[in-house]
């Protein structure tokens, strides 16, 4: 060390943009989608990686709760106000809309064949709808087969699972650095 500190900064010093500024700027084209996510921490946690990456919507599916709610705003810390979502009963036509607006569909998910998120670089689209599954169960299998690509986390230890709010902060960093 040459004795040189690295001083943390303080929340005023980040340069943060407003709540204002941040629905008005340009957005990464990303969307989440959230097949069943049971936990409403895991909800807000969703919200507040999806503010940090950019992204341009949350979608929440099926049994997935939708804000306000005092647990989603627990982890979102705020989130909710400041990333566009909306919710759909039916993941199957959300897919299928979105693969029409030239979305490439993402299942986050472990089969047969997938692409390993190294390896997304190599993906020819520009925009990606990312789809994360149930804690317990996982993305349905018929919106695995809708999809276009299936992205795996490569893991190396006995369990071979993430909580699913970890493993979206991991995605969603790598899929935003293509647009950085």
């Amino acid at each position: 060390m040459d004795g040189t500190k690295n001083k943390k900064l303080k929340l005023w010093e980040l340069n943060r943009v407003s709540e204002e500024q941040f629905k008005n700027q340009a957005k990464n084209p990303l969307v989440i989608v959230l097949d069943d996510i049971r936990s409403l921490n895991n909800i807000g946690s969703f919200f507040r990686t999806s503010d940090a990456f950019n992204v341009e919507k949350v979608y929440l599916c099926g049994i997935t709760a939708c804000p306000p709610h005092r647990d989603i705003h627990k982890t979102a810390l705020g989130a909710t106000d400041t990333v566009s979502w909306e919710y759909r009963s039916n993941i199957h036509e959300l897919v299928e809309e979105l693969r029409e607006q030239a979305y490439a569909v993402c299942t986050i998910e472990q089969t047969e064949k997938t692409t390993m998120l190294q390896d997304i670089s190599h993906l020819p689209n520009e925009k990606f709808a990312l789809v994360f599954g149930n804690e317990v169960n996982g993305v349905n299998q018929e919106v695995v087969d809708a999809s276009d690509y299936v992205i795996e986390i490569p893991q190396f230890g006995t369990k071979h699972s993430l909580n699913v709010s970890v493993c979206a902060g991991i995605v969603m960093w790598e899929f935003c650095k293509r647009y950085i």
